[in-house]
């Protein structure tokens, strides 16, 4: 993101919406005394970055990451607003940068195509075993921030999906977290009901005794300020900045924990702002405080509150301008305390029903997979006896040719084998001497 200073930079809308979210570190640096390196020609392994989370999230960095290394795409991106990268004109630059680079976005998309092919022949892999189901339409989507016409070199197409993919996922992720967390307490309290159902009378008694007593131990903690309210802020001020609240300065304080420097709060950002509060709800040594996916969930809810009020372009970050702003609104003066979840319900009875139905169902489909494993096992081991009892018979087939082999040599070799003229004799067993002796 460009920081927020001269007044060219200063225009500039936070840009390519979501798909700059969590993929910078440091500002990129050129190395400005080396006069003939060409752009792109130095430093072409992209930098580290945040996770966005989603499925193609290395490719859609080190394009990021790439394209801004580009003097003339930087410029274009500095001065473009939320409206031209939406309508694609962003994309459209992608013809001007340096041929380096070019080559090194078509290596990429070709990585990214074979990714991608991998990944769709494994599932169709999975799809010829008995009882798995592919979903056809799923797989297809996998290749929507691509141009599949085109799979050997980058172009402003791809350009234009990548953001038009990126921003429309982006928008779905945090609904997928809150959904994949609903799912993680309905199998707490699935699996702690089951519990309660193993037990006597007198044990479940306890045993909810014991639960509702570790509720309440976790309920107990001090005041949760308001996310975002300058009674939460000043708290980081004074605990993890360690100066006084009364000297408490909303420019120096989003300066401050502006980590890298880009003149915005990105959402990792903005997350790290509330561990303070967190701490006084989890508690990873106590038992009744030791729920570390819930503090997560907390964390993802604080910063979307946050974002809500103070993100007004809704670009998923906050500007120096919109943070100064919040400031001076009402509800920066916020004192009621947080809500957090234990104050929540998560789930209905009829949500819960209907994913024990589902766990019973996927519970059901394992045990009849085991059974014909087992089955399987079973006939393999017979085929396996049936085997080996072969070989031994071929085994001792072997040996008892190769002890005859030996006998029969043996008795080449004994005196008198040579007949008249160095005609050899052929042995004979003890039975037929007489009669041979009598014949000569």
């Amino acid at each position: 993101m460009a920081i927020v200073g001269g007044k060219a930079l200063a225009q500039r809308v936070p840009v390519l919406l979501s798909l700059w979210l969590c993929t910078h570190t440091l500002p990129i640096t050129v190395d400005q005394n080396n006069e003939n390196t060409t752009p792109g020609e130095d430093k072409l392994d992209a930098p580290q970055s945040a996770n966005t989370g989603l499925h193609y999230d290395r490719y859609l960095r080190e394009v990021i990451e790439f394209l801004e290394k580009d003097p003339h795409f930087r410029e274009k991106l500095e001065n473009a607003n939320m409206e031209d990268i939406q309508q694609g004109k962003l994309a459209k630059e992608l013809d001007f940068v340096h041929n380096n680079l070019r080559t090194k976005l078509d290596e990429l998309k070709r990585e990214e195509m074979n990714r991608l092919r991998i990944l769709i022949k494994a599932k169709h892999d999975i799809e010829a075993g008995d009882g798995w189901k592919v979903d056809h339409q799923a797989l297809l989507r996998q290749f929507e921030h691509l141009n599949q016409d085109n799979p050997h070199s980058f172009e402003p197409d791809d350009l234009d999906r990548l953001i038009k993919s990126a921003t429309k996922d982006l928008k779905h992720y945090d609904q997928e977290r809150h959904d994949e967390f609903k799912r993680y307490e309905m199998m707490k309290e699935h699996e702690r009901r089951e519990k309660l159902k193993a037990m006597t009378e007198e044990e479940r008694k306890k045993e909810e005794e014991h639960q509702q007593e570790m509720k309440k131990k976790h309920a107990e903690h001090a005041k949760v300020n308001h996310p975002g309210s300058e009674d939460q802020l000043k708290e980081v001020w004074q605990e993890s900045d360690g100066l006084d609240p009364d000297d408490f300065d909303p420019k120096t304080f989003f300066k401050m924990h502006d980590n890298n420097g880009d003149g915005f709060f990105d959402e990792n950002e903005l997350e790290a702002l509330f561990t303070k509060e967190l701490e006084k709800v989890y508690d990873s040594k106590n038992d009744e405080d030791a729920d570390m996916v819930a503090m997560e969930e907390e964390r993802l809810r604080m910063r979307e509150h946050v974002m809500d009020e103070v993100d007004t372009n809704k670009d998923r970050l906050v500007s120096l301008a919109e943070f100064m702003a919040a400031t001076k609104k009402q509800d920066f003066q916020q004192k009621e305390e947080w809500e957090t979840m234990e104050q929540q319900n998560f789930f209905t009875e009829e949500e819960l029903a209907g994913y024990e139905q589902q766990l019973a169902r996927e519970g059901k489909m394992i045990l009849d997979q085991a059974v014909e494993l087992q089955k399987q096992r079973e006939e393999l081991q017979k085929k396996q006896e049936e085997l080996n009892a072969h070989k031994q018979g071929l085994q001792q087939a072997v040996d008892e040719l190769e002890r005859k082999k030996a006998l029969s040599k043996s008795n080449s070799k004994e005196p008198g084998a040579m007949g008249v003229g160095g005609e050899p004799v052929l042995s004979v067993q003890p039975t037929q001497a007489p009669t041979l002796i009598s014949h000569l």
